[in-house]
């Protein structure tokens, strides 16, 4: 009988075994009576299962049976106890009735317990509740009877129903196992040629059912009871101390045999897994070998452009990626086969090491394969890449060789042709580059070997081969061509430098020529005090004006300059035109102001002269001092110089200009008059010597 079958009735606690025991180390078998009507066939059934738990050793001391009448009549009471005859005559030895403190004394003299001992088998007493531990120790008793005992019925049914849920699951499942692990044992070599069936496996988790037998015997053996005052350790209940035997006993039963299944699991497992390590590696083989040699044969070109390049390498990643499935799986297969071999399984390590062998030859090859293909086609597409942009910059430098120069100054000369430099500079570099390039993809493909492809690639290399050499040898004509219009261009850019440098240098005359014209005006202006003075002042306006005549031969040599190179480049100079009537107009105007300051200055070296001579006291000379005439020519002179002072200088253009300020003239006159009326004055003295200063 199983306690979840009757676990209603047992929930109802119509009896129960406390664990506590007699003097004679009996089991005390507690029957509770209510105020409600008991069933007696529950009854009966609840004491049938509670007798049926301990041991029969147990069983043979004898059990106290308490009969709490307490709070029940007394016709159930003694149906109770007569029915204790037939449920356990043999095993009860006594029958304590606990009765209420003021009830049954007359109706126990009609019927007496004792009387009928030997008819019943067992001694009965009727006792108060407080009287009981004259046959009972306290620490025996429950709670209810004024003891020191715990119970939990509840906790106790709990317990027995994992317990016996333990026991029946464990057993069944022992029977499976041993079934099972006896069944392989015979047939171990025929395993080894079948896959696994769905009923090699137990009804039931081993893993769940031993974690249930351990936890329940962790509970049985740390239950302990104390007593209440003197506290004494009890053992744990008859129950739990037989429990614990049969759970252990179940619990070793089904490590050993779980560890054979377990054993035999992994045999068959490890069976099953070499045998789909053999499948699966004969799957990676033959699609390398097949489909995927055959992705690589039908790829040997590598395009004539970037955009040619960049679709084959799109089509080499797609077969890329069909294989890295393939090599996904080779990992996982390697690390399977690995595993396999350190398990260390002698009768299987020459089949694994023979499948990693040839596993990893395939992938390898393969593998080497596409790194060979996707470097050749990296290399071609740089080669392409460096041709394009090398392409672009030969056409860039050929447009900009092929536009006229127009520049509008010798800077933007200078600058466009520093451009063009750089420009045949980047070809150049570009140039280099493309060779280097074209010449690691020349060693590349000279490389490949026949066997990359499983066919002769001597057709296709050269069809590759010429194409690199026709672009670099393209190249390297449109780069020579380029060189060639460059040094002309660079010639004419040259020479258009020297024409401007003329131009702005004929410009620099202009500026200086009209600068010394200028100076001459405002600031050669004197005419100096005396003869000596006067002369120095020619002299040096005589080296002014050779200045001047150099600086108007520079500017017409570089203007002729300008013209020849204007021939030679066969354009018109934007400048020249003007700059040569601007020299020749600055320059008759300097003319035409020099001749003008020198007559001034030998004008006044004449009357500075002859005023001299007339004011020097000369006695022994009195012809030359009376002579008439030469005062009338200093006075003459002299007035002709003041005339031309007051003169301005007449350009051909009809423009006038005054020599300095008008100050400067002023002054410049001034002295002239007062030399004058200083030779009017010895003039008059001549005449009329009283009039000549006497000595003292």
């Amino acid at each position: 009988m199983e306690a979840s079958v009757i676990l209603p009735i047992l929930k109802k606690k119509l009896a129960f075994l406390s664990g506590g025991k007699d003097r004679r180390s009996g089991l005390i078998l507690t029957i509770p009576l209510c105020l409600e009507q008991t069933n007696m066939d529950e009854l009966s059934v609840t004491l049938d299962y509670l007798l049926s738990i301990p041991s029969e050793k147990c069983k043979a001391r004898g059990f106290t049976v308490i009969v709490d009448g307490r709070k029940s009549q007394w016709n159930v009471v003694k149906t109770v106890v007569l029915m204790l005859q037939n449920v356990v005559p043999a095993e009860v030895s006594l029958v304590c009735v606990v009765k209420p403190d003021e009830f049954w004394d007359k109706k126990v003299t009609h019927f007496c317990f004792w009387k009928e001992k030997d008819r019943l088998g067992f001694e009965v007493i009727l006792v108060s509740a407080n009287k009981l531990t004259r046959y009972i120790e306290p620490c025996q008793l429950t709670e209810d009877f004024g003891g020191s005992l715990t119970y939990d019925h509840m906790d106790w049914l709990n317990k027995r129903l994992v317990f016996e849920k333990f026991t029946k699951e464990s057993t069944s499942l022992l029977d499976e196992l041993t079934l099972i692990n006896n069944g392989s044992d015979k047939g171990n070599q025929q395993e080894k040629e079948r896959s696994v069936d769905l009923n090699f496996l137990p009804s039931v988790d081993p893993e769940t059912v031993l974690q249930t037998g351990h936890e329940l015997l962790s509970e049985l053996q740390q239950r302990r009871f104390n007593g209440s005052d003197g506290g004494v350790s009890w053992s744990p209940m008859d129950d739990e101390l037989l429990a614990q035997p049969q759970v252990m006993k179940l619990l070793d039963s089904l490590r050993e045999q779980y560890t054979r299944y377990q054993e035999v699991c992994r045999q068959r497992s490890k069976r099953t897994q070499l045998e789909e390590i053999q499948q699966k590696v004969m799957q990676v083989v033959n699609w390398l070998e097949g489909p995927g040699s055959e992705q690589l044969r039908a790829q040997w070109g590598i395009g004539d452009s970037i955009r040619a390049s960049q679709a084959l390498q799109q089509k080499h990643e797609e077969i890329e990626s069909q294989h890295s499935e393939w090599f996904a799986v080779y990992v996982e297969l390697n690390q399977q086969i690995a595993a396999l071999l350190n398990a260390g399984d002698e009768e299987d390590l020459v089949e694994l090491k023979s499948l990693q062998q040839q596993l990893s030859d395939v992938c390898y090859r393969q593998a080497s394969q596409l790194e060979f293909r996707q470097n050749l086609l990296q290399a071609a597409l740089e080669f392409h890449g460096v041709a394009q942009d090398l392409s672009q910059q030969l056409d860039g430098l050929l447009g900009m060789l092929c536009v006229d120069v127009a520049p509008a100054d010798g800077a933007s000369i200078q600058q466009t042709l520093k451009l063009l430099e750089e420009k045949l500079k980047s070809v150049d570099v570009g140039l280099q580059g493309l060779r280097e390039k074209g010449q690691g993809l020349l060693d590349q493909i000279s490389n490949q070997a026949s066997w990359a492809y499983g066919k002769d690639v001597t057709i296709e290399n050269k069809e590759n081969v010429d194409h690199i050499q026709g672009v670099m040898e393209d190249m390297q004509l449109r780069k020579q061509r380029c060189e060639d219009m460059v040094d002309v261009r660079r010639l004419k850019m040259l020479q258009m430098v020297q024409l401007f440098k003329c131009e702005e240098d004929a410009a620099q005359a202009v500026e200086w020529l009209t600068e010394l014209l200028d100076a001459l005006l405002k600031t050669h202006t004197r005419l100096g005090d005396d003869a000596p003075e006067t002369k120095v002042l020619l002299e040096k306006h005589r080296k002014f004006v050779d200045v001047a005549q150099s600086t108007y031969d520079y500017g017409r040599q570089l203007l002729q300059a300008t013209v020849v190179l204007c021939q030679s480049l066969r354009c018109t100079s934007r400048s020249s035109g003007d700059t040569l009537p601007r020299l020749n107009r600055v320059w008759k105007q300097f003319t035409i102001a020099s001749e003008e300051r020198v007559h001034r200055l030998e004008m006044a070296i004449a009357f500075h002269s002859n005023a001299e001579k007339i004011l020097q006291d000369c006695p022994e000379e009195p012809e030359t001092i009376n002579d008439e005439e030469q005062f009338d020519e200093i006075e003459a002179v002299g007035k002709s110089l003041l005339e031309r002072l007051t003169v301005p200088v007449v350009y051909p253009d009809g423009t006038e200009q005054y020599f300095g300020s008008p100050s400067d003239m002023a002054s410049t006159a001034e002295h002239i008059r007062d030399r004058m009326k200083l030779v009017s004055l010895r003039r008059q003295q001549l005449r009329h010597p009283e009039m000549l200063p006497t000595e003292s």
